[in-house]
């Protein structure tokens, strides 16, 4: 077991460390690294997808590369331009928008830069992590379009399902439905109300590859792999489920170790050419040395960890090996 705290090269999703616990099994290193704002029922989920990937390992592949796009969080225009200079040959860029205290012309002026850093043949897409009620969703989505220059699609623009399927019946644009999958009691709500044409899929957050898998085929619908912000061991567990999809029709949102100061692997999960290869990287104890976290932090994750393997009904023995 190896807690680390790893700084974040730009504040993201309202944070500016990004903590977890890194577990070593049979099939190798896997991470659990739920969000603060998770309880323990939720984040158990994380645990048991850390375990199969520790445990059993990955499926068979069907692809060596991955498709990605660059990662653009809610920053000004010039720092959006130089990430995506810098994404290593991304062609499509998930821009955030909707931070609460920014405004329209703030995320105009990012879209604006990430399309001159792309070039017109370039994609974008934007995530609102549910942030807007209908009718700002529907103002936002026409001034947004034009300053991109046509969007791929839009994630999750509103929380509810209900507020989905009304924004995708008012809107050309395509939706993908994120949070309304994964942190959602029924997942195919979204199904039934027609309320997205993408999903995406997070390991850690649905419970592991396998089970990712068999829910992109009870859905039926186009899927989008995406990363929880993890480490480079923990982006390998999105990378096996891109890699083992039938089919793979989007870039995946798996480029983001571009996001922290450090990593705990030789070779980072970063994308070349504008993907990355499917692989399980290599732990290097010299990382683990710097990005191991403080005293007070690492209890804290012990404990948590010991709570969530309760909810699984798993001894922390058992879970340390």
């Amino acid at each position: 077991m190896h807690v680390f705290s790893i700084p974040l090269t730009t504040r993201f999703r309202r944070i500016d460390v990004r903590e977890g616990v890194l577990l070593r099994g049979p099939a190798g290193w896997a991470e659990f690294s739920p969000f603060a704002d998770y309880d323990d029922v939720e984040s158990a989920a994380w645990l048991r997808a850390a375990l199969e990937a520790a445990r059993e390992g990955h499926p068979p592949a069907v692809r060596d590369r991955i498709p990605v796009n660059v990662t653009v969080p809610a920053v000004d225009g010039p720092r959006a331009h130089a990430i995506v200079r810098a994404s290593g040959g991304c062609t499509t860029a998930k821009v955030k928008v909707a931070e609460p205290g920014q405004s329209e012309a703030q995320e105009v002026e990012r879209l604006e830069a990430v399309r001159d850093a792309l070039g017109p043949a370039g994609r974008i897409r934007i995530d609102a992590n549910g942030g807007w009620d209908v009718a700002t969703a529907l103002a936002r989505l026409a001034v947004l379009d034009r300053a991109a220059g046509g969007l791929e699609y839009v994630e999750q623009p509103c929380a509810s399902v209900e507020d989905l399927a009304a924004v995708r019946r008012r809107t050309d644009a395509l939706v993908a439905a994120d949070e309304s999958i994964r942190r959602a009691e029924d997942p195919f709500e979204v199904v039934r109300r027609e309320a997205a044409d993408v999903v995406v899929l997070k390991v850690q957050p649905l419970g592991g590859v396998r089970a990712c898998l068999r829910l992109a085929e009870d859905v039926g619908l186009p899927v989008v792999v995406s990363s929880a912000l993890e480490s480079s061991v923990g982006l390998a567990q999105g990378i096996a489920l891109a890699a083992a999809l039938p089919e793979l029709p989007f870039a995946c949102g798996l480029a983001t170790a571009h996001l922290l100061t450090d990593d705990t692997v030789v070779r980072p999960l970063l994308p070349v050419g504008g993907a990355i290869g499917v692989r399980r990287p290599v732990v290097a104890p010299a990382a683990l040395a710097r990005t191991a976290a403080s005293e007070d932090v690492a209890a804290r994750w012990r404990e948590r960890l010991e709570r969530c393997a309760a909810v699984l009904g798993e001894d922390l023995a058992d879970v340390l090996g």
